[in-house]
C-alpha cells in the first residue's frame, strides 16, 4: 500500500501572484479612497498647504459644475477622438511593420537601424516641426500621436514575433504546415502577449503627447483645459483636469484589458 500511495499524482498549486494572479479590483479602490481621504484630512488640518494640492472635495466640487456645465464633454471628446484616430494609426502601422521585421530578414536590416535611429528622439520636440507640416489644426495633433505610438509598437511588436518559441515553429513545418499557416497559426498567436503589453506603454505615450499637442493652438481638450488652468493658478480646475486625464487612462487600460481576455482567452 505505501508503494502505491508513492506513486499518486499529488496537485502541486502555483505560489506567487505571478504564476496565477486573480483579479482583487476591490484593492485598488481601497488604495484610491485612502489616498484621497488622507489628502483631504490634511488639507482641512492644515498639513498640507493649499497652495500646494487643493481639496479634493473641491476638485469633486468642479468636476461636477464641469458636468453640469456641459464643458466635460466639450473638451473630453475632442481629445478622445484625436487620441483614437492618432494611436490608431501609429499601432496599426507599427504593428505591420514590426511584424514585417520580424519574419523577413532584408526589411529588418533596413528597417531596424532607422528605428533605433528615431526612436530616443522626444516626440514632444517634433510639434513644431509637424505644426509646419501639417498646420495648426487636427492634422499635427493626429500626426504626432501616430508618430509617437509608432515606434515603441515597432520594437514591442518585433521583439514579440523573435521571442516566439522556435520548437513550436519547428513542429508546425514538421506536420507540413505551409509558412502563412505557420505565422498566422504559430507566431501571431505566440506574439499576441507581447504586443499587447507594448500597446499598453504606446497607449500611455499618446496620451501624454495628446496632452503636449492640445497645449499649443486647441481651443478644446484636456490639454487646454489643464493649460489655461495652469496661466490662472486655479489647482482646483488643473487637479480636475489631471482626474479627467486618470479617468482617460482607466478607459484606456480597460479597452485594451478586454481585448487581452478576448485574444488571450488560450492561456487560461
Amino acid at each position: 500500500m505505501s508503494d502505491l500511495s508513492a506513486t499518486q499524482p499529488i496537485e502541486v498549486r502555483f505560489r506567487g501572484g505571478g504564476f496565477a494572479p486573480k483579479a482583487r479590483r476591490w484593492v485598488g479602490v481601497v488604495v484610491f479612497v485612502v489616498l484621497i481621504a488622507l489628502i483631504e484630512a490634511g488639507t482641512r488640518a492644515g498639513w498640507i498647504s493649499a497652495l500646494t494640492l487643493p481639496k479634493p472635495s473641491d476638485v469633486l466640487e468642479t468636476l461636477v459644475g464641469l458636468w453640469d456645465s456641459g464643458l466635460l464633454f466639450k473638451h473630453f471628446n475632442p481629445s478622445l477622438s484625436r487620441l483614437a484616430v492618432g494611436a490608431a494609426l501609429g499601432v496599426s502601422v507599427g504593428v505591420g511593420v514590426g511584424i514585417l521585421i520580424g519574419l523577413f530578414s532584408y526589411i529588418r536590416a533596413g528597417m531596424v537601424p532607422l528605428v533605433a535611429a528615431i526612436f530616443p528622439i522626444p516626440k514632444i520636440a517634433l510639434l513644431p516641426l509637424f505644426v509646419i507640416w501639417f498646420g495648426i489644426d487636427e492634422g499635427s495633433k493626429y500626426a504626432l500621436i501616430a508618430f509617437g505610438t509608432f515606434t515603441p509598437t515597432v520594437v514591442a511588436t518585433y521583439g514579440a514575433v523573435d521571442n516566439v518559441d522556435r520548437s513550436l515553429i519547428r513542429m508546425g513545418q514538421s506536420f507540413g504546415l505551409s509558412w502563412l499557416s505557420i505565422v498566422r497559426k504559430i507566431v501571431l498567436p505566440g506574439a499576441m502577449p507581447g504586443i499587447l503589453s507594448g500597446l499598453r506603454i504606446s497607449l500611455a505615450i499618446a496620451i501624454i503627447l495628446l496632452v503636449a499637442a492640445e497645449m499649443l493652438g486647441a481651443e478644446y481638450g484636456i490639454g487646454a483645459y489643464i493649460l489655461e488652468a495652469g496661466s490662472l493658478y486655479d489647482l482646483e480646475r488643473l487637479f480636475a483636469g489631471v482626474v479627467i486625464l486618470s479617468l482617460l487612462g482607466v478607459i484606456v487600460s480597460g479597452a485594451i484589458g478586454i481585448v487581452e481576455r478576448r485574444l488571450l482567452g488560450w492561456r487560461t
